[in-house]
C-alpha cells in the first residue's frame, strides 16, 4: 500500500497538471453491476472499496461505478500510482488483483445544454492490473475513472480529464506512428531491401529505436516494439519497388 491523503484534491502539482479532451464510451457493465451476465449484481466497486478502505483509500464519496473515457489514436502510459494494491484478494470467483489509483480532475466545457462552467470535480484513475485481471481489459486508449456523481455527464457533455502529466503520459501513438512512417520513406526508397538488413530477429524493435534515435527522430522513443514493428512492415508495403 502506498502512503498518502485519501482524498485526490490537492495531489496534483499546478505545474505538472496535463488537460486531455476524451470521450465517454460504454464500458463493460461490470464495476457497476449493470450487465445482466455478471456474476457480481452489485458490481465490483461496490464490493471492492471496503477492501480499499479497510487499507487507506476511502471511495465513499465517489459513484460505485466507473467512467470509461478514451482518446482515440493514443496510449496512456501510467506510472507511481498514488496508491497501489497487491494480490487483493476481494471475491472468492477468481485469483486476487492488484490495483493501482492515481487522482485526477474531471472538467467540461460550457455548452447549450450545459452553459454554465463549473469547478473541476476530483476522482481517482482506477487501473486494475492487466495481468492479474481475469477479464474485461479496457484498451490502451481508455481510462476507467471512479468520482462523486456528475449530473451533465447524462447530456453527452464532452469531458476534459486533469491529470499530473509526470505520472499519467498520453502517448499519441497513432500520430507517432505516422511521422515515423514518414520519416522512413525517403530512406527506405534509397536503400530498398538493404535497409531492412539490420532490423530482423527477436531485436529488430530495439534495433529500429536505437537508429532512430541516432538519426534524431525522437518520436520512435515513445512507441512499443509491436507498433515499431508494424511501421517497420508498413514501410515495407509502401516503399519497396515492386
Amino acid at each position: 500500500m502506498a502512503a498518502g491523503p485519501a482524498a485526490p484534491e490537492g495531489l496534483i502539482p499546478s505545474e505538472a497538471l496535463r488537460w486531455h479532451r476524451c470521450q465517454r464510451v460504454s464500458g463493460h457493465g461490470v464495476a457497476s453491476g449493470q450487465a445482466a451476465a455478471s456474476p457480481y449484481p452489485a458490481g465490483t466497486i461496490a464490493l471492492q472499496s471496503p477492501h480499499f478502505a479497510r487499507l487507506g483509500l476511502d471511495l465513499s464519496g465517489c459513484h460505485p461505478g466507473t467512467l470509461n473515457l478514451c482518446v482515440p489514436g493514443g496510449r496512456w502510459q501510467l506510472q507511481h500510482p498514488a496508491w497501489h494494491f497487491e494480490r487483493l484478494r476481494w471475491t472468492s470467483l477468481h485469483p486476487p488483483e492488484t490495483f493501482s489509483f492515481w487522482p485526477c480532475l474531471l472538467g467540461w466545457q460550457p455548452t447549450a445544454s450545459c452553459p454554465r462552467p463549473q469547478p473541476p470535480v476530483a476522482g481517482w484513475i482506477y487501473r486494475p492490473d492487466p495481468a492479474t485481471k481475469a477479464r474485461h481489459h479496457q484498451s490502451a486508449d481508455q481510462l476507467e475513472v471512479l468520482a462523486p456523481w456528475i449530473g451533465v455527464v447524462q447530456l453527452e457533455v464532452p469531458l476534459e480529464l486533469g491529470v499530473d502529466g509526470r505520472h499519467c503520459r498520453l502517448i499519441p501513438a497513432a500520430a507517432l506512428r505516422g511521422r515515423v512512417l514518414e520519416f522512413l520513406k525517403f530512406r527506405v526508397l534509397a536503400a530498398q531491401e538493404q535497409f531492412f538488413a539490420g532490423f530482423q530477429g527477436p531485436e529488430a524493435a530495439s534495433a529500429l529505436r536505437h537508429w532512430l534515435a541516432c538519426q534524431g527522430c525522437a518520436d520512435g522513443r515513445d512507441l512499443d516494439d509491436t507498433e515499431l514493428l508494424a511501421v517497420l512492415q508498413r514501410a515495407r508495403e509502401l516503399y519497396l519497388d515492386g
